[in-house]
């Protein structure tokens, strides 16, 4: 349990957005995919995903969960004619959603429902938490967390005097009430236990914090070696051995996770974004950027310009 508490104490918490929408026409987005957490509350209808044992259908009352980074088949709605990519469903999104800035409780006339809560969770501020243990999406059935879900929703709409406060409170709690969940669920067990190894060497915080804060300077092996007082020959395999990814791999994850960061918070051009997180040359950040997300840079900017609406 201390492991656990270890954990929890760790997580820098970020709230990023939170919606209520209604589905205009059942859509498949083929292979969705979001940088930060995702936590879906189904207040009516029905929406479904895909994992390694088929389709997952979440009723009403549930919540679908899908960790940063995680590529999924996503349906809104049921019996959906259209499968999109997440390039195409980026420009018509607008055809098969619609978002509302306030939530009056279940409209009889609106089939499929939902409220959707996306944010960060980093081990030391820098790297994705649910992201490295590694797992597929999943349902969550608790009151607690649909709750925490709707008051989070509430205080993100609201106009009250410390509501920014309220609303950075209620990322945190629902973040413990997920991980809670997953400990009385029993999920993700062995996951969680690699997952402590990020405790037990401080040489490995040392590189993450090493990274996030050099983005677009020298992370060659040689370098990452230095900060962590080993070989150069060693310094991939002991990362890869405490992590599961290679150290040049979990590098461009945070580069191009910084880029969504900057393409949601400022208006800088797409080549000073991939300048500020280390990539010279625009077109080769632009292809690796594609080739990770499944969308250009640009449409990532559409995206969430349509999602903030």
């Amino acid at each position: 349990m201390e492991d656990y508490n270890k954990i929890i104490e760790s997580l820098g918490v970020r709230y990023i957005k939170a919606k209520n929408i209604n589905v205009k026409q059942p859509v498949t987005v083929t292979n969705f995919y979001d940088v930060e957490n995702t936590a879906i509350f189904v207040k009516s209808g029905k929406i479904s995903f895909e994992d390694s044992t088929g389709v997952v259908e979440i009723e009403e009352g549930e919540v679908l969960f899908i960790p940063g980074g995680r590529k999924t088949a996503l349906t809104y709605g049921s019996n959906a004619k259209a499968k999109l990519t997440n390039e195409e469903f980026v420009t018509k999104k607008e055809l098969y959603l619609q978002s509302h800035a306030q939530d009056n409780g279940i409209d009889a006339s609106v089939k499929d429902s939902m409220i959707v809560v996306t944010f960060e969770a980093k081990v030391f501020n820098s790297v994705n938490f649910f992201a490295s243990l590694d797992i597929d999406p999943f349902v969550v059935k608790s009151d607690d967390i649909n709750f925490t879900i709707k008051q989070l929703f509430f205080e993100s709409r609201s106009e009250e005097p410390g509501s920014n406060r309220i609303v950075k409170l209620k990322t945190e709690q629902l973040v413990v009430e997920i991980v809670r969940y997953i400990i009385k669920q029993g999920l993700f067990v062995e996951q969680l236990a690699t997952n402590s190894t990020y405790f037990k060497d401080p040489r490995l915080i040392d590189i993450f914090n090493y990274i996030k804060e050099n983005l677009n300077g020298d992370l060659s092996n040689k370098v990452l070696a230095g900060v962590a007082n080993v070989s150069e020959d060693y310094v991939g395999q002991y990362f890869k051995m405490l992590t599961g990814i290679n150290p040049q791999d979990y590098i461009e994850y945070q580069r191009m996770e910084e880029a969504v960061n900057l393409l949601r918070t400022t208006k800088s051009s797409i080549r000073d974004i991939g300048k500020f997180v280390g990539y010279k040359d625009t077109a080769y950040f632009c292809r690796r950027f594609k080739m990770m997300f499944g969308i250009p840079a640009g449409k990532m900017r559409r995206r969430e310009s349509l999602m903030n609406l």
